[in-house]
């Protein structure tokens, strides 16, 4: 599959590929990860912005607060729950 954004969500997409079954990550731990770590709003957008959900996993980045944020995938944060919760992670 061609994915098709700009280069910076490219390079948030494909580190959200890493992220394993069952784990989340903060937007501000993405931002480290791909060495823009003053970009956990960006990242956040990046998120908002994936038109791939949930093949490439937004659903598995979180606020620093420990809550959901958002989830542009269809169903919303509903939705985002629900697979947080189908993949069984701490959340």
């Amino acid at each position: 599959m061609k994915l098709r954004g700009t280069k910076f969500q490219l390079k948030v997409w494909k580190y959200l590929k890493t992220i394993p079954k069952g784990k989340v990550k903060t937007y501000k731990q993405v931002a480290i990860s791909i060495k823009r770590p003053k970009s956990a709003r960006a990242v956040a957008n990046a998120c908002a912005k994936n038109p791939y959900a949930p093949k490439i996993p937004c659903h598995r980045v979180i606020r620093s607060d420990g809550a959901l944020g958002g989830y542009s995938g269809r169903g919303g944060i509903k939705q985002k729950l629900k697979l947080l919760r189908s993949e069984k992670a701490a959340i």
